[in-house]
């Protein structure tokens, strides 16, 4: 029988089964809607009500911070574009880098189509902003700057801190996407000083469907789901009683042995890194050696596609991720490595590999050899590296 390897966990992770035990009742005996005035509904608001309260003391929040959502892709559109149209008296001007998730960009994109002006700034070779120039950018019309806090494709922790400081060093709204974050650091929203942050319960062991954003109080946004008075009067729709719950108990959970956790990814990561590094050449390593999340190893094979990689993993039973957005049907690079400065041809050789809790020293030892085997078979398929491999023996 074929082996089952799941090295994906940057993209999704598997529900723990503690969690689903939580959230089963939700979906039968307290069922009500959590705005119905009902018997029914004050036992499903209840439930809503200490989810919240439970996820807002982790992260160091007043309840009332903390808005339920559908996922990371909703929080990160209500930030962006919700932060810019409140306080659009102040100017229309926002700064992003040049890394950021899908989600940012797509709402930058919106809001330059209603007249915003958005500076993208740039990053390092390790994928760490410029600093000098995420500040110089800042003008008198800036309303917002966004940063997320790990980059979901090379792991790269960002400064948060240090650009907290700029931010409120020139009275601007700062927002992190804390997607590929939250699940491996203990983050307190008081302590680092942001302004909103969003994350996703599916990357810890929780539901897929739901996430939080955080909003500190005080702070103006203007609605992008209109149509009911949940949340506060804030987000319109129906409430997901069970996925809030789910989430709560998820992320209680993953803070219970997060030290544990992490120092055991990170050793899985490490072992793989060792490996590949010593073991494959023409394959470099993308994002910062130290500062990045622990179980992202993100890999360019050089002279081959990533895709190709992908599925001759797949049919090995490996799970990864290409480091292009080939995978999406697009035939361009990744736009984080082109950023980084990796070469286009580099870029489309990339793999995303995201280590997990589940994961073991033997699997790491067995996608290493059969990657090894893999990259091999496809280099000797390729001219570009026959042409190499005679000029580096020469």
């Amino acid at each position: 029988m074929q082996r089952s390897i799941y090295l994906d966990h940057a993209a999704t992770t598997k529900v723990d089964e503690r969690v689903i035990q939580k959230m089963l009742p939700y979906f039968s005996d307290i069922y009500g809607n959590a705005n119905s005035q009902h018997f029914y509904g004050r036992k499903a608001q209840k439930a809503l009500d200490e989810a919240r309260d439970q996820i807002a003391q982790i992260i160091g929040a007043n309840p009332s911070e903390v808005y339920f959502t559908s996922g990371g892709t909703e929080a990160d559109n209500w930030a962006v574009c919700g932060l810019a149209r409140a306080n659009s008296t102040k100017g229309k001007h926002i700064i992003t880098t040049k890394i950021e998730h899908a989600a940012i960009f797509g709402a930058c994109k919106t809001l330059e189509k209603e007249g915003y002006e958005v500076t993208y700034v740039d990053v390092n070779e390790d994928g760490i902003v410029d600093l000098a120039k995420l500040e110089s950018a800042i003008r008198q019309d800036t309303v917002l700057i966004t940063c997320m806090y790990a980059n979901n494709e090379i792991g790269t922790i960002q400064p948060i801190e240090r650009i907290v400081e700029i931010a409120k060093k020139h009275k601007v709204i700062f927002f992190t996407d804390a997607v590929q974050a939250i699940p491996v650091m203990n983050i307190n929203v008081k302590q680092v000083g942001v302004d909103a942050m969003a994350f996703s319960s599916h990357k810890f062991n929780g539901p897929k469907g739901v996430g939080v954003l955080y909003l500190r109080n005080g702070v103006k946004i203007s609605n992008i789901i209109s149509g009911g008075h949940q949340e506060r009067t804030r987000r319109g729709g129906t409430s997901n009683v069970a996925g809030a719950v789910g989430m709560a108990e998820a992320l209680r959970l993953n803070r219970l042995t997060l030290e544990q956790d992490v120092e055991y990814i990170r050793s899985l990561r490490d072992l793989f890194v060792s490996r590949v590094q010593n073991e494959i050449p023409f394959a470099k390593y993308n994002g910062h050696p130290q500062l990045r999340v622990p179980g992202n190893a993100d890999f360019s094979f050089e002279f081959i596609e990533g895709e190709s990689i992908l599925f001759s993993l797949d049919l090995e039973g490996i799970a990864v991720s290409s480091g292009s957005a080939c995978s999406s049907g697009s035939l361009e690079p990744s736009h984080v490595l082109l950023a980084i400065g990796v070469e286009e041809a580099v870029a489309h050789g990339s793999i995303r590999f995201s280590f997990g809790k589940e994961n073991t020293v033997e699997e790491v030892n067995y996608v290493v050899d059969k990657l090894k085997q893999i990259v091999e078979r496809l280099r000797m398929m390729s001219p570009l590296y026959k042409v190499e491999s005679k000029t580096t023996k020469c």
